[in-house]
């Protein structure tokens, strides 16, 4: 796959915008398309091309990436009208192209969008991401995919100028539910330092000093590293929206009880998350959390 290949890039949010930017760094001709159109104009002018439409986007595009932030949003993309696969005015997916769907859905969500491109010859893949706004900058995201062994090597050269681990989880749906549990890892990660830190700073210990002993101990973790800092000074910067951590975290307990499995930790999280986006903080980066432990915010 040659790397002036044409890629299609929908969704450009805080994970999307810089994952885009990566592509049009690594040479790919880029066709662009957002929601709010404005967040197109500084991929325009670093080369994109804009579409005014997802089917527009996809026209001759080989694959089309996604970075949406839910379910019905992938759905309306791929199958709405406009969308991708809407043959309008001789515009969509062609039979043989490949969708990428960086977003995080529920796992039966990228079955049903692989089942209804399949009937029109689209392959799709499932690769929801990890690594936050900065692993989406530096391009050092890790990619869970899920899908057919063949489609993942024809989009390697896309996920390698994104991602810097790739791994390949099996058939669709499988780099979803591997999102869960990342999520759910991430849940407890984040709300255990929000916690011990709120008691540090209640007994009164000098808490920076407290957390950078912390970190080269069985204490240490990325969150206690990347974000314990800020949450110490009341600041969260934005690597992941709390309230699309939220909707995550809702995908991880729906699996969870299909599978006859209780999940108290994340459902802990998730009723914090809960207080939190009720009490306006929801647009707050997942660190936010560190208010539920102050009752004014909440």
């Amino acid at each position: 796959m040659p790397v002036a290949l044409p890629v299609a890039f929908i969704g450009l949010g805080a994970l999307g915008a810089p994952m885009a930017t990566n592509l049009l760094a690594k040479g790919f001709a880029l066709t662009v398309h957002n929601r709010n159109r404005e967040r197109e104009r500084p991929l325009a002018a670093a080369g994109a091309r804009r579409a005014t439409s997802p089917a527009e986007a996809a026209r001759d595009a080989p694959v089309l990436a996604l970075c949406l932030s839910d379910d019905i949003a992938v759905a309306e993309v791929l199958l709405g009208r406009g969308g991708a696969t809407d043959g309008a005015a001789q515009a969509g997916l062609r039979p043989g192209s490949l969708v990428l769907d960086f977003s995080t859905i529920a796992p039966a969500s990228s079955r049903a969008m692989a089942a209804a491109l399949a009937e029109r010859g689209v392959a799709y893949l499932d690769a929801p991401v990890t690594g936050g706004t900065e692993g989406a900058r530096a391009g050092t995201l890790s990619v869970l995919v899920g899908g057919e062994a063949s489609d993942l090597e024809r989009a390697r050269p896309v996920l390698e100028a994104v991602g810097q681990t790739i791994t390949h989880l099996g058939p669709v749906g499988a780099g979803q539910e591997a999102k869960a549990v990342n999520q759910v890892l991430v849940a407890g990660g984040y709300a255990a330092v929000a916690e011990a830190l709120a008691l540090g700073q209640r007994l009164g210990l000098p808490m920076e000093a407290v957390r950078q002993a912390l970190l080269g101990g069985a204490a240490g973790s990325w969150a206690l590293e990347h974000r314990g800092g800020s949450m110490l000074r009341g600041e969260f910067p934005l690597g992941f929206r709390l309230r699309l951590h939220r909707k995550d975290l809702a995908i991880a307990l729906e699996a969870a009880a299909i599978g006859g499995l209780e999940l108290p930790l994340a459902r802990q999280v998730a009723a914090m998350e809960d207080d939190l986006i009720t009490a306006g903080h929801g647009d707050e980066d997942v660190s936010a959390l560190a208010r539920w432990f102050s009752a004014e915010s909440r």
